[in-house]
């Protein structure tokens, strides 16, 4: 008895023969559910890029802060000791907003809003495609790329 093969699935070992299973839609998951997980993903990019910008936020502040400290005491050595006291009272070590440094900043980011965006996004491909990502994203490389040409293969 011969396996028959669904066309439907690429084959695992023709790199040319579409995307791995991870990243093929799920059967009876439509163009507007794709379209919407692809949107979603796409949202998901964006905070991972502004948690990015909000931890390299609270790096340079903190880097910031160490080389006020420097310059506090660089001020004193050079004799200005009145300056270097009120900088150093006043700012090394302040909070950067009202009763908090960066870092609980960032804490309360990750632990509110950043773990429910992720836990969303995870929940609506969990529901509605398996668990699936990128699906939108690999249904375009099949879109866009030439088919058979080198570096225009569908894996690696």
């Amino acid at each position: 008895m011969s396996e028959q093969r669904d066309e439907r699935m690429p084959d695992p070992t023709d790199r040319d023969s579409g995307p791995d299973a991870a990243h093929r839609r799920p059967e009876g998951v439509d163009d507007a559910t794709v379209e919407a997980l692809g949107k979603l993903s796409e949202a998901l990019e964006v905070m991972e890029q502004a948690r990015g910008f909000l931890y390299g936020f609270h790096r340079l502040t903190g880097k910031a802060d160490l080389a006020l400290g420097e310059a506090v005491g660089l001020l004193r050595d050079a004799g200005h000791e009145e300056l270097a006291e009120r900088i150093d009272t006043e700012i090394v070590g302040r909070n950067v907003i009202e009763g908090r440094w960066t870092f609980q900043i960032v804490e309360d980011f990750d632990d509110d809003y950043y773990a429910a965006f992720k836990a969303a996004e995870r929940d609506a491909r969990d529901q509605l495609a398996e668990g699936r990502r990128h699906l939108f994203e690999a249904e375009m490389k099949e879109d866009r790329r030439t088919h058979g040409r080198r570096h225009h293969e569908a894996r690696p």
